[in-house]
């Protein structure tokens, strides 16, 4: 399976972003992509007032999306805000294409490092797993990494490949946390993490809130090994990576933690 991550920057206008999901998504398929994932928060960075940016699913900026995904023929997976019936909005990671028409919302809110994303954003309460082209596929979001449980319900739910878009904050020692969660969950559920995160708005001389977390960049394909076999730098980048499925199988086979697994007290 050909998976595509696309790290950058996003916009503060979700026209603009609905753009780049379409010229990236073009070019994804043009290099054999079958899924095509997007960070957390493609419809607008964090770090301005989001209730007024959210849309429902039926609106025009997820039927945009969703009219991409059809014209390429491809499954994409893109971040964006959904209202919410408490006054805040949901953090919504769109699933569509392929015969494919689901939604995830974020279910543990980056309540840490100083923000309190729970302020303005309602956590979800479901995970999601899908099917395409006959493979398992699971999804989260971000702050979720740091939630081993999530990764391997999803697995025991039958994902082999677990799609994570995400905009990581920045400050000392998050990339190193980011590589570490990251290549973490693929162990902890013999699965492959795609993990897909903005781009450092500063690589592209883009100034944003301090504090706010505007991705570091660094997007990543791991193995069921916890291997990083494919990795994006800092900038603006279409990764573009196959992954074997079979090797799911085969790390199981040599590592069984969700057979081994048991409750206890």
């Amino acid at each position: 399976m050909r998976i595509a991550l696309s790290q950058f920057v996003s916009d503060t206008d979700p026209e603009a972003n609905l753009a780049t999901v379409g010229e990236q998504t073009a070019e994804a398929a043009r290099r054999g992509a079958r899924i095509v994932v997007f960070p957390e928060a493609t419809m607008a960075r964090f770090g301005i007032p989001l209730g007024g940016l959210a849309q429902p699913l039926d609106g025009p900026w997820a039927s945009g999306v969703r009219d991409i995904a059809k014209r390429h023929d491809v499954l994409v997976v893109a971040g964006m805000f959904t209202p919410s019936d408490d006054g805040r909005v949901r953090n919504t990671l769109l699933v569509t294409g392929l015969g494919v028409d689901e939604h995830y919302d974020k279910i543990h809110l980056f309540d840490a490092f100083g923000f309190a994303e729970s302020e303005t954003v309602a956590p979800g309460d479901r995970s999601v797993t899908l099917e395409v082209d006959g493979v398992g596929i699971g999804v989260a979001t971000c702050y979720d990494l740091r939630f081993p449980q999530l990764f391997q319900k999803l697995a025991r739910s039958g994902a082999s490949v677990i799609l994570v878009p995400a905009s990581w904050g920045s400050g000392p020692g998050k990339r190193d946390q980011w590589e570490l969660l990251v290549r973490a969950r693929a162990l902890d559920s013999t699965t492959w993490i795609a993990a897909c995160g903005q781009a450092d708005p500063s690589s592209v001389g883009v100034t944003t809130k301090p504090g706010v977390p505007t991705g570091i960049g660094y997007s990543a394909v791991v193995s069921p090994m916890g291997e990083i076999r494919a990795q994006a730098q800092d900038r603006p980048e279409l990764l573009v990576v196959d992954v074997d499925t079979a090797e799911v199988a085969e790390a199981r086979g040599k590592v069984p933690v969700l057979a081994n697994a048991r409750d206890f007290s």
